[in-house]
C-alpha cells in the first residue's frame, strides 16, 4: 500500500487554545500536548501547522520538540499578520525571529499570510521583505491562507507563493469547481487542506448541534446516511474522500486528545474505498456557503 503518512499535517489550534465548534475538552494540559506531538510523530507526521495567533501553540509545541530532540527535523508552518507592518516593515522578522525562539527551530519550511487580504500587500515592500526572510535562511516557503477561490487563483499566479491552504471537505465543491487542484499542478505549487471535519462540525450528533446551527443538521444527516451506506464512521468517510479526491494535496488535521491523534493515524493508513469520489460529489453538489463557511456562523 502507497505510504500516506507523509501527506499528513498535524494542526496545532487545538494545542494553544480552545478551537472548534465540537471541541469538549479545552485545551489539553502540556503532558497530553506531548503525548499528541510523539505520537503523530511515531506514526509518521513530520509536518506541523501553527500561528502566534493560536493561543501557546508555538510555545508548547516548541517545547515538545526540544523535549523529544526534533527540532531539527520537524517541519513547521506558521502564519503571519500584518498587523502593524506599514509603520514598521521590520516587524515581519521580528515576528518570524520571535516564532523561530518558541518553537526552538532554526528556519521555518513554510511562512503563510494568515489573512487573505494580505495578498495584496505584498506590491507594498512585503514580497522584499519575505524574499530577504528566504535569502537569510529563516524560511524556506512562502505562501498565503485563503478562504476564497478568487485569492487562490492569484496566490497560485504568483512566483513567490508556493504554498497555497485553502479550507475544503466531502461538502465543499467551491475550489474544485473554480479549477484550483489542477492549475495548482499546473503551477507546481502545494496545496494544503484545512477544515477537512469542518472544524468538528461533520462529526457532530444532530441533537449536539446548537439551535443557532440548526440549519446545517439536514446536511449532517445526510452525511451520516451516506457513511451508513458504505458501512463506515463518518471521520473514515470524510478521511476517504479527501484523500481521493485530491492525491496531490497535504491534508491538514487538528486534535486535542490523544485518543482523536491515534484514531485520526489508523483511519488515514486504512486501504480507502474506491468508489467514493463520484457518489460524494454527486450528495453534496449543492451545500449553501453559510454551511461551509465558518465566518458566516451564527457567534452564539
Amino acid at each position: 500500500m502507497k505510504d500516506y503518512k507523509t501527506r499528513l499535517v498535524l494542526g496545532t489550534a487545538q494545542l494553544g487554545m480552545p478551537y472548534g465548534i465540537a471541541n469538549k475538552t479545552g485545551l489539553p494540559d502540556q503532558n497530553i500536548i506531548e503525548k499528541i506531538v510523539e505520537t503523530a510523530w511515531a506514526g509518521g507526521i513530520r509536518e506541523f501547522d501553527t500561528a502566534p495567533v493560536y493561543g501557546d501553540s508555538e510555545e508548547n509545541i516548541g517545547r515538545v520538540f526540544k523535549r523529544l530532540g526534533i527540532e531539527n527535523k520537524a517541519k513547521v508552518i506558521s502564519k503571519l499578520s500584518l498587523e502593524g507592518y506599514l509603520e514598521d516593515p521590520n516587524i515581519i522578522r521580528k515576528r518570524v525571529e520571535k516564532t523561530l525562539s518558541h518553537l526552538s527551530i532554526k528556519n521555518l519550511y513554510g511562512v503563510l499570510l494568515h489573512r487573505e487580504s494580505d495578498f495584496d500587500s505584498l506590491g507594498n515592500g512585503l514580497k522584499g521583505q519575505l524574499q530577504r526572510l528566504q535569502e537569510d535562511g529563516l524560511v524556506e516557503s512562502i505562501g498565503i491562507s485563503v478562504y476564497s477561490t478568487v485569492t487562490a487563483k492569484m496566490a497560485l499566479e504568483s512566483q513567490l507563493i508556493t504554498i497555497v491552504q485553502i479550507p475544503s471537505n466531502i461538502l465543499d465543491r467551491r475550489f474544485e469547481n473554480a479549477g484550483i487542484f489542477e492549475a495548482a499542478k499546473a503551477f507546481n505549487k502545494q496545496i494544503y487542506i484545512r477544515s477537512v471535519f469542518l472544524q468538528g462540525l461533520l462529526l457532530m450528533e444532530p441533537s449536539e448541534i446548537s439551535a443557532s446551527m440548526v440549519f446545517t443538521v439536514p446536511i449532517i444527516e445526510r452525511f451520516k446516511k451516506l457513511a451508513a451506506h458504505y458501512g463506515i464512521s463518518r471521520e473514515q468517510l470524510a478521511l476517504d474522500y479527501i484523500r481521493a479526491a485530491f492525491p496531490d494535496a497535504k491534508i491538514i488535521f487538528g486534535t486535542e486528545t490523544l485518543e482523536q491523534v491515534k484514531r485520526n493515524l489508523h483511519l488515514w493508513n486504512q486501504d480507502p474505498l474506491t468508489d467514493i469520489v463520484d457518489t460524494c460529489r454527486r450528495t453534496f453538489c449543492d451545500v449553501d456557503e453559510k454551511v461551509l463557511n465558518p465566518s458566516l456562523w451564527p457567534t452564539h
